[in-house]
């Protein structure tokens, strides 16, 4: 599987005419509708070098619902459990803000308070999940919820 950056490499001298044949040469390495989120995830947590079991323990979700929610066989309408995920997977807040939306959730915005709290969480770095919670709640925001799959 070729890396985004391999990708734009060979988008900058890709010609319109060419369109078509790209998207067939590289097929397997493109996002699908259904399963980007997932090729995304997986992606990006191998980039990280992290496995998915240590990813659920450090976001407290169960082995079984992170595997479901990863795979796409479970969702959720909780933009705290996507953003634990992330949070413990060690992503940037650019590849969080690339997750949340190809799960279909809005990205962190830096008008709203606690999401711009959480924007300075995901640059620092510094702790766990529960350093981030607390953090929150020092700061007057509610705390990262538990997950909630609907």
């Amino acid at each position: 599987m070729k890396t985004t950056k391999e990708l734009e490499g060979i988008l900058e001298n890709t010609k319109l005419k060419d369109a078509g044949e790209y998207l067939i040469d590289h097929d397997s390495d493109l996002f699908k509708e259904s399963n980007s989120f997932t090729t995304y995830m997986r992606e990006h947590i191998k980039l990280h070098g992290k496995t998915q079991q240590r990813i659920f323990i450090e976001s407290n979700i169960s082995e079984k619902m992170g595997y479901k929610l990863i795979s796409g066989e479970k969702h959720t309408r909780e933009r705290d459990t996507i953003l634990k995920l992330c949070y413990a997977a060690d992503f940037s807040l650019k590849e969080t803000q690339t997750a949340l939306k190809l799960y279909g959730l809005s990205e962190l915005y830096a008008k709203i308070p606690r999401d711009a709290l959480i924007m300075i969480a995901f640059n620092e770095r510094k702790g766990s999940l529960i350093d981030v919670n607390e953090y929150l709640e020092n700061n007057g925001v509610s705390p990262l919820k538990d997950v909630s799959i609907l």
